[in-house]
């Protein structure tokens, strides 16, 4: 079973929940804060309305003791345990409470400032929670510090922000559900396209279709146009690897048949017909290998080699075949083909010795007369006859010689244009224009 790393919708999932959640947390708290802390503000200006009613109906009777000049309008401050209560304190008096405390008395935080409301929470009531408001002032005509308190029940206020906060966790837990659902189809709608692109590689395998093409997004679609280049590699190289069967099976078919005649009719020249015939296989076989071998080293790619390099090493061994043929080689030292160095001294030695064997004595090479060009040339000229432009494209067919007085199989210049093409190249032959021969133009894809 191929190894995985792990399931993409789930990851996804966990992504999209965890987000969810982290902002709907963060969401939830403040929100949560800001309700609070607005539904308690109210309560505040409620007690601070009545505070600044108690401030404004305050007086100093002639015994130096405070009162009110009119009742405060709130009928809770009449009603014993009401919840709503208010106390004035000085130094020196007996506090004056509201008839709603009865006989209790609220307690003063001591952190009040002058002229300053301070609100705080109050415990001091058994059962019944408090929230206070204090301010100390100077009332006219005294000398007393006064603080005045207003207190409430905070039932209300603590029912108000219980009902606010069951309202806020259930409004984000179904929000949270919600959007969690929806990552869920947008993550299942999301990835539809790789389930397609899936069952379109399950048809190719059951069906023997060839290309994948169901209509994708266009994120999908470089995926799926490298995965169609890919199977048309793969039917080429398929393909390839038929033609080279068949053609090997060919070519060795009449060499056998030509033994299998000599043995049978018990030939006198036996022993040279199978030499003669073993060769002709030899080099079939060697030109069918060295093509198999070109076919796998395109497919690793990131090949490169040196031109001028491969010309004057496969200069230095036709010469030593050749000793009386001069060679002349010129051009870019710095051009790189990508083609492997055994494959383009393949290429370079069959065509120099052509030019060698059949010329007159002078081969030219001339690598990368035109560097700005997309591929790189290579020329290759003898001082020979040339050939006639009508019988030129014959000498690419497997076999084909035009000089049958000189030993060969007339595979080269076939090996030559297959390999070429496995590359990417091609090759031509002409009429030099200087040496009046044969002209052989290579071109091979530059090295990037």
């Amino acid at each position: 079973m191929t190894p995985h790393t792990g399931s993409l919708a789930r990851r996804m999932m966990l992504i999209a929940a965890g987000w969810i959640t982290i902002l709907l947390l963060v969401g939830g708290v403040a929100l949560d804060r800001t309700l609070t802390a607005l539904v308690i503000r109210q309560f505040d200006d409620q007690l601070d309305y009545s505070l600044n009613a108690m401030l404004g109906s305050t007086e100093i009777d002639p015994y130096g003791d405070v009162y009110f000049n009119r009742p405060l309008g709130d009928q809770r401050f009449l009603e014993p345990n009401s919840g709503l209560y208010w106390q004035i304190n000085g130094q020196g008096h007996e506090p004056y409470p509201s008839r709603s405390l009865w006989d209790r008395t609220l307690e003063i935080s001591g952190q009040t400032a002058r002229n300053e409301p301070y609100y705080h929470d109050s415990e001091q009531f058994a059962g019944e929670p408090l929230r206070v408001v204090e301010r100390t002032i100077r009332l006219p005509g005294s000398d007393t510090e006064w603080t005045f308190i207003v207190a409430g029940a905070r039932a209300e206020l603590d029912q108000q922000i219980a009902s606010i906060r069951s309202i806020l966790a259930w409004s984000f837990a179904v929000l949270g559900i919600g959007l969690f659902l929806m990552a869920m189809l947008q993550t299942w709608y999301g990835l539809s396209p790789l389930r397609r692109i899936r069952l379109a590689i399950a048809r190719i395998r059951s069906t023997g279709r060839n290309r994948v093409t169901d209509p994708l997004p266009l994120e999908v679609q470089p995926m799926v146009e490298e995965l169609n280049a890919l199977l048309a590699h793969s039917e080429l190289q398929a393909e390839e690897a038929r033609t080279h069967a068949g053609n090997l099976a060919h070519a060795l078919k009449t060499p056998l048949t030509v033994l299998t005649n000599a043995a049978s009719a018990h030939a006198p020249d036996l022993d040279e017909t199978v030499l003669r015939e073993a060769a002709l296989m030899r080099r079939q076989v060697d030109h069918h290998l060295t093509r198999a071998r070109a076919v796998g080293r395109r497919a690793i790619g990131l090949s490169r080699a040196n031109v001028m390099e491969s010309a004057e090493a496969v200069e230095r061994a036709v010469g030593r075949l050749y000793p009386g043929v001069r060679f002349d080689i010129d051009g870019s030292p710095a051009a790189m083909v990508a083609i492997e160095r055994q494959d383009l001294d393949e290429i370079l030695g069959n065509l120099i010795e052509n030019a060698a064997k059949y010329g007159g004595g002078s081969v030219f090479v001339t690598v990368d007369p035109a560097p700005d060009e997309e591929l790189c040339t290579v020329w290759v000229e003898d001082d020979g006859l040339g050939i006639p432009a009508s019988q030129r494209g014959a000498l690419f067919a497997r076999g084909a010689r035009l000089d049958t007085e000189k030993p060969g199989t007339g595979l080269g210049l076939a090996i030559v244009r297959d390999v070429a093409e496995i590359y990417g190249g091609e090759v031509e032959l002409g009429e030099s224009e200087d040496l009046g021969g044969l002209l052989a133009t290579l071109k091979l894809p530059r090295a990037g």
